[in-house]
């Protein structure tokens, strides 16, 4: 009698990993195996199995995934932290050079070289297949250069103000909200009322008053720029390097009538020359920087601040790793996301915006926030599902369903985190502006 086809692949699975399956499978010809009370992977056909076997890991799945040749049946979150130790927890203790040798040791027994065969027999003689059109293969240009930065921005920005209005809702604020009450049962306010929450959250920190002058680093669709400017009175230059995002912004403006006010460029950080400025604010942009050239953006914002201004840097950060040297990002993350995007641990940050001469005067995690952020986010892909796949593709849809909630999980299981770091930079005489206490943070000045 014929073995049932997922029985082979689970067998196959479980051996080159050495743990059992944390998930179910069901495949294109109707078998399953593993787990049956949970969430488990269908594989449609043999190209998802074929991408499996040629780049197994993290980047198989994805490929399968934004293909559309594999999908998840039932929780997909619950699926994803069920996975999550044999993808980035197993890479972080023993690297992929554990992976490599479990899948090795299939291919030292007869039984396992037997498994091994009727695994490659069910996926069928082929080239590997192509990899998705979302997925970025070339980049030009070193590294976190102008040219290659406002691609990678494109690639992840520019597809479709609608669409990141289906998502984002109302507010377009592509960062993680601030929210009230118990992150373990939710909370009673909305989406929109958490990122106004935010929004003035920043403000406050940065103690913005009538008259100043703002600047907002990677102004998005320019949220934060009409809250400082409708609430404080500041003056706000905002930049995106995002053509789209700005033409939005700009309409955002107009509509508000606010252009007296507030100024959106289509501009990178490293050509702002019009300093000095009483503020920055930089809200979900330094992932973008890079690693490398981390220190020049602090450089260059502690430049263009007066002495005694503030900045408030909020920042996706990620745990520490043994060798830092080795670090590199999500695969996945990198090819379908954010091209060239770079996490770094929380201490890290801070220790290089002190060395570029900032004080930090504060940091506040938002880690639960964030989480609670992204799960709003893919109720409202998953509510208007049809309409953005209109607006942009199938594919982009999977990644970003799938980047939305594998992150929500990210910040859930203490893998990722997010910060805002309030530094200020301190005049010759060493003052620094600051209050004596924190309660400085007190009420919004508005109601």
């Amino acid at each position: 009698m014929t073995e049932p086809a997922a029985a082979v692949l689970a067998r196959f699975s479980e051996q080159a990993l050495g743990l059992p399956l944390p998930v179910g499978i069901r495949l294109w010809d109707g078998s399953t195996a593993g787990p049956q009370d949970g969430p488990a992977f269908v594989l449609h056909n043999r190209e998802a199995l074929r991408r499996l076997l040629w780049r197994p890991g993290e980047l198989g799945l994805a490929r399968a995934w934004v293909a559309g040749d594999l999908e998840v049946d039932g929780d997909l979150y619950e699926l994803l932290k069920r996975i999550s130790t044999l993808l980035w927890e197993r890479e972080e203790s023993g690297g992929r050079t554990a992976a490599l040798r479990g899948a090795l040791s299939v291919l030292t027994t007869p039984g396992s070289l037997r498994t091994v065969s009727r695994a490659l027999g069910l996926a069928g003689v082929g080239l590997p297949p192509e990899p998705p059109a979302e997925e970025v293969v070339r980049r030009r240009g070193p590294a976190h250069s102008m040219r290659r930065d406002k691609a990678a921005i494109s690639h992840h920005y520019d597809v479709g103000n609608d669409f990141y209005a289906l998502v984002l809702g109302p507010s377009l604020v592509y960062s993680c909200a601030y929210w009230q009450g118990d992150p373990s049962v939710g909370s009673d306010n909305t989406l929109e009322q958490a990122q106004e929450a935010k929004l003035d959250l920043v403000c406050r920190k940065l103690a913005l008053r009538k008259g100043q002058r703002l600047l907002d680093v990677g102004c998005g669709w320019g949220s934060m720029a009409l809250h400082a400017a409708g609430r404080y009175g500041v003056q706000v230059v905002g930049v995106t390097i995002s053509d789209e995002q700005a033409a939005l912004a700009r309409e955002r403006v107009a509509a508000a009538g606010l252009e007296h006010l507030v100024e959106i460029r289509v501009q990178d950080y490293r050509q702002i020359d019009d300093s000095p400025f009483d503020a920055i604010s930089s809200i979900g942009m330094a992932e973008h920087v890079g690693g490398k050239r981390y220190r020049e953006y602090a450089d260059i914002l502690h430049q263009l601040l007066k002495p005694g201004g503030r900045l408030l840097n909020h920042q996706i950060s990620r745990r520490p790793v043994r060798d830092e040297g080795k670090y590199r990002m999500d695969p996945f993350i990198d090819r379908y996301v954010f091209p060239d995007g770079e996490l770094a641990p929380i201490g890290s940050t801070v220790s290089l915006l002190e060395e570029a001469g900032f004080e930090v005067r504060d940091v506040e995690s938002l880690r639960e926030h964030y989480a609670l952020t992204l799960r709003e986010w893919v109720a409202n892909l998953e509510a208007h599902w049809d309409e953005a796949v209109k607006l942009t593709s199938p594919g982009r849809a999977r990644v970003w369903r799938l980047y939305m909630a594998a992150s929500a999980v990210g910040f859930e299981t203490n893998t990722m985190g997010v910060n805002q770091v309030l530094a200020v930079r301190t005049g010759g005489d060493g003052r620094s502006g600051m209050p004596l206490r924190r309660d400085f943070l007190g009420a919004s000045t508005w109601t």
